[in-house]
């Protein structure tokens, strides 16, 4: 049985690691600290540098410079072979001329592992990734979640203490990739090996991680819990990448915090310094009117609206010009609720849920 326990798993500790390519730094000084059996997620745009950091972690790219610890051993010059450490791979690469259980045991081979002791970890292997029976068949005879799971599984037979994914769900249909999210998740949770998993899908790292990791042009832009991330981003970048957002620009006049000549009541931010008010279009309400003390009251005009299914949006604009989105559930008596486009409207944020955002070039 592969890896159960937290007690097998290493931490992770980067320190200053570069790696430039000509002018462009793919990595720009990176410190980041991931815990012994933490599921942390690199979370940023193509080319932001999340895979160069895991490749770098893999032993596939080495940095210019910087240290890469893996428990109390330094591995920056270790080659990938002797690192010991699990990778899933975006295209899984799975050998087409072997069987799932000759995928799967081809580490063990590697490793000099007798036939019989093999046989069993391939075994286990399978009924961990819920692909028991499966070991005869062939490559192309499996299903992309399927091939994902064989994937994981050659990943984890040889119990290591570190996981590296590198967008492993990418090539799945949605529906499937969001189920595949949870049982990546559960599966983490018994086998408790280090996992360092990269994605640039905002929600799927939502779903997965105990921590995520913006990245952004090569460098560390926060390190958080999913919930801070999302509800306290520590930059306009993070704020606008994760989720959506419009960000108002807010004035700071004797102690009080105003947008268009109206105060702001602030209880839910962290910090009452930022120079941009957050709006989330799940967090605005409608309000049937502008003298709602219990809310941030704003003033606007409905332009367009659009049904999703589950959830519609309204797109306002306020009253100085600019255009926020407002998301709701499709329930019957919401829908019913709905103002007509050209309708003058009030939107309302309650202050728990009123956050200010720095600026990132302050």
């Amino acid at each position: 049985m592969p890896v159960t326990d937290q007690d097998n798993a290493l931490p992770i500790t980067i320190r200053s690691v570069t790696k430039t390519y000509g002018d462009v730094y793919a990595l720009d000084e990176v410190d980041l600290d991931v815990q012994s059996g933490e599921f942390l997620t690199l979370l940023g745009p193509s080319g932001s540098g999340k895979t160069t950091l895991l490749m770098v972690l893999a032993g596939f790219t080495r940095p210019d410079h910087g240290s890469v610890l893996f428990g109390e051993s330094e591995v920056i010059r270790m080659p990938p072979h002797k690192r010991e450490v699990g990778m899933v791979f975006q295209n899984y690469a799975l050998f087409p001329h072997m069987t799932v259980a000759g995928n799967i045991g081809f580490p063990l081979r590697l490793r000099g592992i007798d036939k019989k002791t093999a046989r069993e970890r391939v075994e286990n292997a399978l009924g961990t990734v819920q692909l028991g029976g499966y070991g005869d068949r062939r490559i192309d005879q499996l299903s992309g979640g399927q091939m994902q799971r064989v994937a994981l599984a050659r990943a984890i037979v040889f119990e290591p203490r570190i996981l590296l994914m590198d967008e492993p769900l990418s090539a799945l249909d949605k529906k499937l990739r969001e189920h595949m999210q949870i049982e990546l998740r559960h599966l983490h949770e018994k086998l408790g090996m280090t996992t360092v998993y990269v994605t640039h899908d905002q929600r799927e790292a939502l779903t997965m991680s105990d921590r995520v990791a913006v990245i952004n042009d090569g460098k560390l832009m926060q390190l958080d819990s999913p919930r801070q991330i999302y509800d306290q981003p520590a930059s306009t970048f993070v704020a606008n990448f994760i989720g959506e957002s419009t960000l108002l620009p807010v004035d700071h006049r004797n102690g009080q915090v105003s947008y268009a000549g109206n105060p702001i009541d602030i209880k839910g931010s962290e910090s009452k310094n930022g120079s941009f008010l957050m709006l989330r279009p799940e967090r605005l309400i409608l309000l049937s009117s502008n003298n709602d003390s219990a809310y941030n009251t704003f003033q606007g005009k409905v332009k367009d609206i659009v049904y999703q299914g589950e959830s519609f949006l309204l797109y306002v604009t306020l009253i100085d010009g600019t255009d926020v989105a407002v998301r709701s559930v499709s329930q019957k008596d919401l829908i019913a609720a709905v103002p007509e486009v050209n309708s003058q409207i009030v939107l309302g944020l309650h202050p728990d849920e009123t956050v200010l955002i720095p600026d990132d070039n302050e």
